[in-house]
């Protein structure tokens, strides 16, 4: 991961409602990650959904791929790939192709599946899906890697299998591993030594298991003569941000109360219960989101460094909770005024305009005495007076 201390990216599941042109979102998704990256965001994710009408990417390599040519420096993550779904070898085959394509930008993310109606949809039992991704966990370095690989399971079966093309990154591209409220995820990335992406973090059940499922992997990884590596956990907030409090709870006035009535019908039940209330006091109220200033940004990442320690990336949600120049403008803000607050870009200046402050009239006296002394200077040599 290039660069030191917080990053900063993007995550989009995404959300576009059902009463909006479904292209245009699109099309929106591909400029918002244009404009982020302009910004100096570091990463940015796409979801792979495939019902309920409003998450509506179906492949994350498109978008990456998309993404990938409009775009110079921003890395691009599957967020994720929806294992149980696929052949592990196509997928390899896809990541590593990606992989090429953007000379090494992409992260490869992969999870059991959010949505029941997706499982449902093609008939694959709910219930198997943790333990289908814990299959494929199994096998994917290796295909990643380019290496051949024979592994049968009740799903699928690899025989002598390897992607077409061998990694543009060596050993292989960087993989990630969904975690949420349970700790199967953290167990997962211990067990092999990935990534992990916490998509519920500020969700009350997530925020509340966030260092333990963090523990649980490294202790699983210790087990297992892994590491764990805290500059490749990742977390999302949902955030919208604006100058003032009141215009950032105006902006999203319309398109977050259509958002909760999704969200609280498709979320896992310990992600509910947003709705019967003003949306914006029941999300800002539990910590679970923020709609306000920069500083109220500040304060909900520093809230989550107490809770879980060091990690490497913060993922700004993205939701289409307003409309479209004032979701650009909470992006700049963010930009603006809370990345640099991270990364401590602004110290020696601070120190510089602090100095000023304290030192000058002090050197202004100084300064008032040099010009009187040239001046004094000059009548001596003339014999005239200034």
């Amino acid at each position: 991961m290039p660069g030191s201390g917080l990053q900063h990216g993007l995550f989009i599941a995404p959300y576009h409602d059902v009463i909006e042109s479904p292209t245009i979102g699109l099309r929106r998704d591909l400029e918002l990650v244009e404009h982020v990256e302009k910004l100096g965001f570091a990463e940015a994710w796409f979801g792979e959904h495939h019902s309920t009408g409003w998450e509506t990417i179906g492949s994350p390599e498109l978008m990456i791929a998309a993404a990938a040519e409009r775009t110079h420096r921003i890395r691009l993550g599957t967020g994720v790939v929806s294992m149980p779904y696929h052949n592990p070898l196509m997928v390899a085959n896809r990541i590593v192709q990606l992989d090429h394509m953007t000379m090494g930008r992409v992260i490869f993310g992969m999870g059991p599946g959010l949505l029941p109606t997706d499982a449902e949809m093609i008939g694959v039992d709910i219930k198997s899906l943790r333990a289908k991704l814990e299959e494929v966990a199994k096998i994917i370095v290796p295909l990643l890697s380019g290496e051949e690989v024979t592994h049968k399971t009740s799903w699928y079966k690899l025989n002598k299998a390897r992607t077409h093309l061998r990694p543009y990154t060596l050993p292989h591209p960087e993989i990630a591993v969904a975690s949420a409220i349970t700790p199967s995820g953290g167990m997962l990335a211990g067990q092999h030594g990935f990534g992990m992406l916490c998509v519920a973090a500020t969700e009350t059940a997530g925020f509340d298991v966030l260092d333990e499922n963090w523990k649980i992997a490294n202790q699983v990884a210790e087990e297992n003569g892994q590491r764990m590596d805290p500059v490749k956990l990742r977390l999302v907030v949902p955030m919208h941000i604006a100058a003032t409090r009141e215009q950032a709870r105006k902006d999203v006035e319309q398109g977050l109360a259509r958002w909760v009535e999704y969200f609280d019908r498709v979320a896992p039940a310990g992600m509910r219960g947003m709705s019967g209330g003003d949306p914006v006091d029941i999300l800002v109220g539990a910590g679970r989101a923020v709609i306000g200033t920069p500083e109220d940004a500040i304060t909900m990442i520093e809230r989550l460094q107490a809770k879980q320690g060091e990690f490497g990336v913060i993922l700004f949600q993205a939701h289409n909770w307003a409309e479209w120049e004032e979701t650009k403008k909470s992006y700049e803000l963010y930009a603006r005024f809370v990345m640099p607050h991270f990364a401590g870009t602004n110290r020696n200046r601070q120190a510089s305009y602090a100095a000023l402050a304290s030192n000058i009239d002090r050197l202004e006296s100084e300064r008032t005495k040099g010009a009187e002394a040239a001046f004094k200077a000059w009548e001596e040599k003339t014999g005239r007076t200034a």
